[in-house]
């Protein structure tokens, strides 16, 4: 076993410089009050041991790696059907960017993106009743953390600055790609994206993706093939227009979060969760990116 608290503590160090390269997303005001110079990191492995370093245990806005939990929720109850109302394939356009949609008549490029996760969102509102709440307790159950919760300061504020995902909900709909009403669909998108947790958090919640859909409890969550299509989309489209360069530099299905946050995967060995708050221009934790990059270079932990 490779001494992987030394490697954190190695990785910490090295991207501490890094941390303020970049800019917080101060469009969603809340996020923009949060300090770039934060960083942490937690490894998860399959067997349940845990590591991290810097501010691994400190909460943090998860805001879009929300989308991978509730995209394995729908697939845990619906199987694949969700596949019919939105593709999967990579956007190569910013991640609240509208043009696609437009010209591929109100189906969205993948479940990753904003239009996508709407669509996703809306069918485990019908699935479930509770959508949001349907997330945040999957993330309760998976991390072992029962205060795992909604900022309601973070989702008001992105429910008042909101006006672009409310201009594709309602675009979605004129398509007849909702199911239910759009303010219902906000209400319910916003609330997951502002759920709070640490990297501990989330590198815990997320290692059923590790495990073959396996939960934390020992019982399956996913299938194994579920679990491989989750991490395939994750590794084509879950840091938006930045896919490719992710893949190049980190060779793991990642997905991130514009509160700084990337969760990635090593199949059948353990889940990752980076944290900095401040973003490249593609959306994406600039000190995160350069952490897993450090990480899976180190370890030789890679798909590919």
């Amino acid at each position: 076993m490779k001494d992987l608290q030394g490697i954190l503590n190695e990785i910490a160090d090295t991207v501490a410089p890094l941390c303020r390269t970049g800019e917080v997303a101060a469009y969603i005001p809340s996020l923009g009050e949060v300090s770039p110079d934060n960083f942490g990191m937690c490894v998860a492995m399959a067997d349940g041991s845990v590591y991290g370093a810097g501010d691994w245990r400190t909460p943090f806005s998860i805001q879009s790696i929300s989308k991978v939990f509730s995209l394995a929720l729908v697939m845990s109850y619906d199987y694949d059907s969700i596949w019919k109302r939105v593709f999967r394939e990579p956007s190569g356009t910013p991640f609240n960017s509208m043009i696609q949609l437009e010209a591929d008549r109100g189906i969205p490029r993948n479940p990753f993106i904003n239009a996508g996760a709407l669509v996703v969102t809306d069918r485990l509102l019908t699935l479930t009743g509770d959508a949001a709440g349907s997330v945040r307790g999957l993330l309760r159950r998976e991390s072992g953390n029962p205060a795992v919760d909604v900022d309601l300061v973070v989702a008001a504020s992105e429910a008042d600055h909101g006006h672009r995902n409310a201009s594709m909900a309602h675009l979605l709909a004129s398509y007849g790609n909702l199911e239910n009403p759009v303010e219902l669909v906000l209400e319910n998108y916003f609330n997951q994206s502002a759920l709070e947790m640490s990297c501990e958090d989330l590198a815990k919640a997320s290692l059923f993706l590790a495990r073959h859909g396996v939960s934390a409890g020992g019982t399956p969550f996913l299938t194994p093939n579920q679990s491989k299509r989750v991490n395939a989309v994750m590794l084509t489209c879950g840091t938006y227009d930045a896919a490719g360069e992710f893949a190049y530099r980190v060779g793991l299905p990642g997905k991130s979060g514009v509160g700084g946050g990337i969760v990635a995967t090593v199949p059948g060995r353990c889940s990752i969760t980076v944290w900095g708050p401040a973003l490249g221009p593609n959306g994406n934790s600039v000190a995160g990116v350069a952490a897993l990059d450090a990480f899976t270079t180190l370890t030789g932990w890679s798909i590919f």
